[in-house]
């Protein structure tokens, strides 16, 4: 969540014309596969990408820009990326400031675009530089996906009307095993103790699981903009964690969990583990989908706060 472009930004945003030229003519093909004629969706990163392919069925391809372990907030496109998006024919993203990066991007292109966090009811960043923002994390609560799907389903609709039904179709089903989840979520979470229900994390990127559960979150910085907690922000979490005794602590995939190991250090707490949150793991990791990503968070808490 960047708001000043860097030389690299600058100098993607100054090529886009150059490669839109480039391409003009040319079907949502790719070099990975040539003979795959279908229209091309191109999401903003894997989590969205796992979403949507679910809707799509076979209809579609779906691509995501980022790789599995990438972190979004701060990623920079490649002219490699640029040349990928000319020719999708269509560009989900997450929306609520999640990639600044990518507002511009999609600024500059002739290609559709739709926003699949749309009708979601955000929960606002409570601290920091981004007080009072909405916090981007929305599809943590697998609720919010719900929306998702159906955002996706109508975008979809409008790219090949001829298969609207078929996507209305696949994400009611998709919307009922994140219905599933939701309640294997509550129902996990729910039973843990009163005086156990704390989520310390590094990032503030579970405030709508948070909710869900009824668990009180703290972390150690709002967003992911900085490489390293600061003295303050780490001094606040050791206080947090003695005050209400929480018995483990936790950091997400894509980011050090140094400054984390610092808190267990100074107050015994455990680490409970690695959580994931903005990128699914290759296909033959922990999370290789959306809904796995869900059941991994939810067993790896409440291990860790009630061993």
């Amino acid at each position: 969540m960047r708001n000043t472009p860097s030389r690299l930004t600058r100098t993607w945003l100054a090529t886009i014309s150059v490669l839109a030229l480039a391409v003009t003519g040319c079907t949502a093909r790719t070099a990975a596969d040539p003979a795959d004629s279908r229209p091309v969706v191109l999401t903003t990163f894997t989590v969205l990408a796992d979403i949507a392919g679910n809707v799509a069925g076979d209809k579609l391809r779906v691509e995501s820009i980022t790789k599995a372990g990438a972190e979004i907030h701060g990623y920079e496109p490649t002219p490699a990326d640029i040349r990928k998006a000319t020719q999708a024919k269509l560009i989900l993203d997450n929306g609520l400031n999640l990639e600044a990066w990518f507002t511009k991007f999609v600024a500059e292109l002739d290609v559709p675009h739709a926003v699949v966090s749309e009708g979601v009811q955000p929960v606002d960043i409570a601290e920091d530089a981004y007080r009072g923002k909405p916090n981007p994390h929305a599809w943590m609560s697998p609720l919010n996906v719900r929306t998702y799907a159906d955002n996706m389903a109508k975008a979809f609709a409008k790219l090949a009307p001829a298969h609207a039904a078929e996507f209305t179709a696949n994400a009611e089903k998709y919307k009922q095993q994140l219905t599933e989840v939701q309640q294997r979520l509550t129902g996990a979470l729910g039973k843990l103790p009163k005086e156990q229900r704390a989520l310390v994390t590094c990032e503030g990127a579970f405030s709508y699981l948070a909710r869900d559960a009824g668990l009180t979150e703290r972390y150690l910085w709002a967003v992911n903009a900085e490489q390293q907690a600061t003295p303050q922000q780490i001094a606040g979490a050791i206080e947090f964690v003695r005050q209400n005794k929480v018995p483990a602590v936790f950091c997400e995939s894509t980011v050090s969990d140094a400054p984390m190991q610092q808190v267990v250090s100074a107050t015994g707490a455990r680490f409970g583990g690695v959580l994931y949150v903005d990128s699914l793991s290759e296909a033959g990791g922990p999370v290789p989908t959306y809904l796995d990503l869900i059941r991994h968070d939810v067993d790896t808490i409440v291990a860790g706060l009630t061993k």
